[in-house]
């Protein structure tokens, strides 16, 4: 599931900047403060996520919302990209890397709780090195299909990912089961 999550992520951390700039018609500063932005708001994001887990009492249920928030940001992005509209492709862009790094910590502490003290070390290698396996594939996978399909398609494809993540995002009770 972390390795479905972690896809958006590093598409735009990849790919946002080179986006702006030879799709987007940005100049290189402006493109750089926004992803700088970005980045920032991203860090704040995923502390406020961390804190509403902590408020609802889940890990997952909040996780769930960011993978739907994902598939939403990632076609919002895609659709943004088609019209060329440079302030909804700021907006869009700042929500939508903000979004699809939400889910790590949560992500991360779902994984050690529900492995246990015993099994959390194991837990967290096992999922650090799946993401980061899918992490070394984006760039040029997704690389090769902005080169054949363009930006906003590739990031409708990359949309997928999240979606097929949603289901396999373990339940509240399996959750609680572990606590």
């Amino acid at each position: 599931m972390s390795i479905l999550l972690v896809v958006p992520q590093f598409t735009l951390t990849t790919f946002a900047l080179v986006w702006l700039v030879t799709d987007q018609g940005w100049n290189a500063l402006a493109a750089g403060v926004l992803v700088g932005v970005a980045q920032f708001v991203g860090a704040i994001g995923r502390i406020g996520v961390g804190v509403l887990s902590d408020r609802v009492g889940s890990r997952v249920r909040p996780l769930r919302w960011v993978a739907v928030s994902a598939v939403v940001v990632m076609l919002l992005l895609a659709g943004v990209g088609l019209l060329q509209w440079p302030v909804a492709v700021a907006v869009a862009l700042v929500v939508a890397s903000a979004v699809t790094v939400a889910d790590n910590g949560l992500a991360f502490t779902s994984v050690a709780e529900m492995a246990g003290p015993t099994w959390a070390g194991r837990a967290l290698g096992a999922q650090n090195t799946g993401q980061f396996i899918a992490a070394s594939i984006v760039g040029p996978a997704v690389g090769a299909l902005i080169g054949l399909v363009g930006y906003p398609l590739a990031f409708l494809a990359v949309a997928v990912l999240p979606a097929l993540a949603i289901p396999i995002i373990p339940s509240e009770a399996a959750e609680h089961d572990h606590l």
